[in-house]
């Protein structure tokens, strides 16, 4: 009887192994943006993103927004990131 048990348990993995795993889960394609973001151009795009930012939220009233400083960064962010990972992939 003993060794039933055993092989019940052995056949599912116990909560405990489970939530290890899923910790130790990286998204690769989060690495690659964050590698992207440290680039000289997207550092200078996310600066003047920041900037608006603080310009239009020390302000109680503008129709300022940082929509042209957003778009910029991402392009930039994503330009570098579609560059990374097809050059991968080929």
């Amino acid at each position: 009887m003993v060794i039933e048990d055993k092989m019940i348990t052995n056949g599912e993995p116990e909560e405990e192994e489970e939530e290890e795993e899923e910790e130790e889960m990286v998204d690769p394609l989060e690495t690659i943006r964050q590698k992207c973001e440290a680039a000289e151009h997207c550092v200078h795009t996310r600066e003047r993103l920041e900037a608006c930012e603080n310009r239009v939220g020390s302000r109680s009233s503008t129709e300022e927004d940082c929509t042209e400083e957003l778009f910029d960064f991402l392009h930039a962010r994503d330009h570098c990131v579609a560059h990374k990972l097809f050059h991968s992939v080929k």
